[in-house]
Formats: structure tokens, sequence, C-alpha cells
């Protein structure tokens, strides 16, 4: 029953992984991209993290991997928070499918939405 349970969860880790990394390459722009590989990538790699630790059930083994899950949940979003806010202020170009909203956009790039160009 455990083997059932770890493949399942290599399996469903190992899809969202592949999603994340078909995401980087097929997504328009480096906001999209960047949402597509935390997101995914921090889930695929939590649910193997937590198969290796269902499978080998050892203290030490568990201990590992649930303080790299933690540190994936603690550090993922907020590198990519800061990579997207730096490439959004450097006027890193976006798709023009992109839907942001002109006062954000402004704000995001260290100027008052009343200063904003019209």
């Amino acid at each position: 029953m455990v083997e059932i349970i770890v493949a399942i969860l290599v399996i469903a880790g190992g899809f969202f992984c592949f999603a994340a990394g078909l995401g980087v390459l097929r997504l328009p722009d480096l906001l999209i991209r960047m949402h597509a590989s935390t997101k995914a990538g921090t889930l695929g790699s939590g649910l193997i993290l937590t198969a290796v630790a269902i499978a080998f059930a050892e203290g030490t083994v568990i201990a590992r991997a649930v303080a790299a899950i933690i540190f994936l949940l603690l550090t993922a979003p907020v590198a990519a928070h800061l990579i997207g806010r730096a490439a959004f202020r450097t006027g890193v170009p976006m798709s023009p499918r992109t839907d942001c909203e002109p006062g954000v956009a402004e704000a995001l790039r260290g100027r008052p939405a009343e200063q904003a160009p019209k």
C-alpha cells in the first residue's frame, strides 16, 4: 500500500514539475513564466519530497524532506516576487495579453498614478 501512495505522489509531482517546465517554455512573458515555474515547481517538488519521506520512513530522511519543503515554500515565492518586481521596474516588455491595471503599473514602477503618462 505504501508503494502505491509513493508512486502516486511521484507521478503527480513529476506531472507538476513537467507542467512548470512546459509553462516556462510556452508562456508569453517573464511574469507569467515565473508564476508557472514557482507555483507548479514548488508543488511538484513538495509532492516528490513527500514521497521520499514516506518511502524511506526514517527520522533523518523525514526531517530533511520536511526542511526542504519548508525551505521551498518560503523561498520560491519571495524570490519570484523580487525578480518579477525588478523586471517590472526595469521595463522588461510584457505580452500584450498580460492584463495590468494602469494605476498599478505606474505605482510599481515608482511613479504616483497621477503623474503617469496618459
